[in-house]
């Protein structure tokens, strides 16, 4: 097992590049499920879960094959329609694999997801937009077994917004008989890269960037080459490390739209941005001033930065608050924060923050990919060493995340433990 040994390194200067965005591509990968022939995927970053998720498309008979950021995935001999418990518990982007097998082979038996211990995230609107198309839903010995000899076109209305069940609602219902309007859908940008790939391959998907999505049933759909959006979170991640660096640095290779919630928080903290095309150059603050802070779906603050931003409040000449209302229970980063002399203190679910005037080095655990993320800013900022251990986590989401951040002067050495 690896860990990264981090020397206080807050003089960062340069270009740090974004890689492709890991939750854009995850999705994307199971809808060429549908369209039997090779589709080639391009600025594909070399990930743990996107390596899972290969493996899964390779059980259920496709042919996935990667080479230096281009990913091809042949469907063409698609015939088996399980995702077994292995592989799901291990990512829970796994069950995006459910729209795409029963719209396809009429069938589908996936395990429960697994993946990161941030609490409690059901699957109940993935299987209710399933139900509404016509499938019959059944649990049984730990796994989702959905059956339909044809998918009808239904309103379907979710509950609250849900990235996965939006995306997974779309797959099946783009071969499903009839028009579906989807109500309450998810905007999040990896919703719009699965819609355009979708239509790109000959789908028919209106709505885009709305709450509201209309999808006429497709009878076939085809392979295509298209490449992938840029990693928001990953941008996000270097963003606030550059707000906690003593000088500019630039993060290229981003949307800057799709990062307007997290600038807008930066901007109360007392950051300053030049934007220009597709790169973000972060001014930091001479002093942070504390901020509040509420998860929300997009285009609201994303809660894959939550844990990242609250690094940033630690140092805040004040008190700040943060609230995650998308995932109530993901402060496994505070004890841990708090283990480098962060002052954090949790009232139900809400994180109060009283800044100090610095962090200091210590052993410390990952818990998760984002609090992974998190723990590799404080440790930059904190005097000493700091050692994070279990870092797989972070490798599922971040593309040689300690090379980059040494690129433009981060102290970080991976490890045998």
């Amino acid at each position: 097992m690896e860990r990264f040994v981090i020397e206080e390194s807050r003089n960062l200067s340069g270009t740090i590049n974004v890689s492709g965005a890991k939750n854009a591509i995850l999705p994307v990968m199971a809808a060429c499920l549908l369209a039997p022939g090779k589709s080639v995927l391009r600025n594909v970053p070399s990930l743990i879960d996107l390596k899972t998720m290969a493996h899964l498309l390779r059980v259920i008979g496709a042919r996935v094959d990667y080479e230096k950021g281009s990913m091809s995935i042949d469907s063409r001999d698609v015939c088996y329609g399980e995702a077994p418990y292995e592989l799901v518990s291990k990512m829970r982007a796994s069950i995006y694999v459910l729209g795409p097998l029963l719209a396809r082979l009429k069938e589908a038996r996936v395990s429960f997801p697994g993946g990161c211990a941030i609490g409690t995230r059901p699957v109940d609107l993935h299987l209710k937009a399933m139900e509404a198309l016509g499938a019959k839903i059944n649990i049984e010995h730990g796994y989702i077994h959905a059956v339909a000899d044809k998918l009808v076109g239904a309103d379907i209305y979710f509950d609250k917004s849900s990235v996965g069940a939006t995306i997974n609602a779309l797959m099946a219902a783009v071969f499903a008989e009839g028009r579906t309007r989807m109500f309450n859908a998810a905007m999040e940008p990896e919703v719009d890269s699965t819609i355009d790939l979708l239509n790109k391959m000959g789908a028919d998907i209106t709505g885009k960037g709305s709450t509201t999505l209309i999808i006429n049933g497709a009878e076939n759909l085809f392979p295509v080459e298209m490449s992938m959006i840029p990693d928001r979170i990953e941008a996000g991640t270097f963003l606030v490390a550059g707000a906690l660096s003593l000088n500019p640095i630039t993060v290229a290779n981003c949307e800057p739209e799709h990062l307007r919630s997290l600038l807008d928080k930066m901007q109360e903290a007392g950051c300053e941005f030049e934007i220009e095309g597709d790169r973000i150059t972060v001014i930091p603050p001479a002093r942070i001033k504390p901020v509040n802070l509420l998860t929300l779906p997009y285009p609201g603050f994303p809660t894959d930065l939550q844990a990242q931003f609250t690094v940033l409040m630690t140092l805040a000449e004040g008190v700040s608050f943060v609230e995650d209302t998308i995932f109530p229970d993901r402060y496994m980063h505070v004890a841990e924060l708090n283990r480098l002399q962060a002052n954090i203190r949790m009232e139900r679910n809400i994180a109060a923050i009283k800044g100090v005037k610095e962090l200091s080095g210590a052993e410390v655990m990952a818990t998760d990919l984002r609090a992974s993320a998190a723990l590799v800013l404080a440790g930059m900022v904190a005097k000493g060493k700091t050692v994070v251990s279990r870092i797989y986590h972070i490798d599922r989401g971040y593309d040689r995340i300690e090379e980059k951040l040494n690129s433009i002067g981060a102290r970080i050495t991976r490890e045998d433990a």
